[in-house]
């Protein structure tokens, strides 16, 4: 079949199809199908170049995955339909040259073993998955290993993480290929068998594993989620109402709840010019013997940043160091600044704040901050969340609209509780607001797109998950090396 079908369409056809493996579909099975489908297109005779190829698929892959940036350019940037069509397209076709990359890379140092071109693939895979994290500011979305949250090898997260479960699925897609395209040869299905099934079991003995404990009393918790939309957020005439709607909601929950957390930019306004509406609400909290961590923006003679606060019985505040581009700095702002009017968003002058600072405290419970795309990076949340006893992240997602963005980057928020062994609050302005459990499970949510206060538990904890120990440093090792090894192999 392979061969009398247009073997660039079967590769866009397999990247089309790979975002069904994440989140909200969570059909994981279809991300080791969607991998390995290349790997075997790759190795068809009479084939395009791998580099076109790779193209191919990439295209269908970020096209599916990613493309709802139409929403935040065109329904909440203003930009007009055409512009925001090619705008998206220059960003899907840009990200897709990274696949071109890795399969032109692929084919150039495949060993002429099997066994080790299927090592090869999967390793090159998370080598690129890396550098997708730094290159050009970074965009760490769509990985293979999320698909690992809710399936079968789930007990590998706190163990490998996100990049040693994309290298496992990955290699189980190769696996599962090698077996179909000889079906008679049996040693192939029993090694596709084998493997399955080491990869299943040990999962299961990982997941029975404790890695952290329980330190403390349990924090009764109200997450607040106020669905404002975005048109008036930033209105002059709605922040006399949004203002007082926060301080009725804070002043009645501080009297219930250990902690109170309001989503990111919560407040319409810098912190320094509603000191008459927030110090209120501090000297209350305070009183009560609670927390409120809430999202407003800041700024110092040093610039303006992307704040996260705690106040009443908590203390700190945290800049963001990850800006979004274009949503909260312009790059190249001297000529693109003004020219349309997603160039000109509001609170889109922000400062990146340092790299070393500060936990937020509530009470004497220690919490790792993080502000929107923050936690789709999976180390730098490693680097400060594993110190820390409770994980926190807020952020607006109504810039997603009604597409798959906000469940993707639920998906991944849920997955940094399992790398660390912490629970989660997740705050946002529209969903999807949750708590999440260290094992990644859903204690409290709400619905999308409607006001709402989620109230639950969370559980401080201490220890560290083998994740947490060493991030994901010998994972990107072992990659390189077995693309080295494999090099020589006959």
């Amino acid at each position: 079949m392979l061969r009398r079908a247009p073997l660039w369409g079967l590769a866009f056809i397999a990247g089309l199809v790979f975002p069904l493996g994440l989140a909200p579909f969570g059909f994981w099975p279809i991300i080791p199908l969607s991998a390995g489908l290349l790997y075997a297109l790759l190795s068809q005779p009479g084939r395009p170049t791998p580099v076109r190829m790779g193209f191919a698929y990439g295209a269908g892959f970020f096209g599916a995955g990613v493309s709802w940036v139409y929403v935040s350019i065109h329904v909440y940037g203003n930009t007009p339909v055409w512009l925001a069509i090619s705008l998206t397209t220059l960003f899907c076709g840009g990200l897709a040259l990274l696949f071109a990359a890795q399969t032109g890379l692929f084919v150039r140092l495949a060993s002429q073993h099997t066994g080790w071109q299927i090592v090869q693939f999967a390793s090159l895979w998370v080598v690129f998955e890396w550098l997708r994290s730094w290159l050009l500011t970074g965009f760490p979305w769509a990985y293979a290993g999320y698909g690992a949250l809710d399936s079968a090898i789930a007990g590998w997260i706190p163990i490998v993480g996100v990049y040693g479960c994309s290298w496992l699925l990955v290699l189980l897609g190769c696996l599962w290929v090698e077996a179909l395209r000889q079906p008679r040869v049996l040693s192939r299905w029993a090694i596709a068998t084998v493997g399955t099934s080491l990869m299943i079991g040990s999962s299961m003995l990982w997941a029975g594993i404790s890695w952290t404990t329980a330190q403390g009393e349990a924090l009764s918790v109200a997450v607040v989620q106020p669905n404002v939309p975005l048109k008036e957020k930033w209105d002059p005439r709605q922040r006399a109402r949004i203002l007082a709607e926060f301080r009725e909601l804070t002043t009645g929950l501080h009297q219930t709840y250990d902690l109170v957390v309001w989503p990111e930019s919560a407040l319409p306004g810098y912190r320094d010019s509603l000191r008459t509406v927030i110090d209120p609400i501090d000297r209350h909290a305070e009183m009560a013997g609670s927390t409120l961590i809430t999202g407003i923006p800041t700024r110092d003679s040093a610039g303006r940043y992307n704040s996260i606060v705690a106040l009443g019985a908590g203390s700190g505040t945290y800049h963001k160091q990850k800006l979004v581009p274009f949503g909260e700095y312009v790059p190249l702002e001297r000529w693109l600044r003004g020219l349309i009017a997603f160039f000109d968003l509001p609170m889109s002058q922000f400062s990146a704040g340092p790299a070393s600072q500060r936990l937020l405290m509530a009470g004497d419970v220690s919490i790792a901050p993080f502000i929107c795309y923050e936690v789709v990076y999976p180390d730098f949340v490693q680097r400060s969340g594993s110190s820390a006893a409770l994980l926190v992240t807020i952020s607006n997602d109504t810039w997603f609209g009604e597409s798959a963005g906000p469940w993707q980057h639920f998906q991944m928020a849920r997955y940094r509780a399992v790398e660390l062994g912490r629970d989660l609050i997740r705050g946002t302005n529209d969903g999807v607001s949750a708590l999440i459990s260290a094992e990644g499970l859903i204690t409290s949510t709400a619905e999308q797109f409607r006001e709402a206060v989620i109230t639950g538990s969370v559980q401080p904890r201490a220890g560290q998950t083998p994740f947490a120990l060493t991030g994901s440093l010998p994972v990107w090792v072992f990659s390189l090396i077995m693309l080295v090894l494999g090099r020589d192999r006959a």
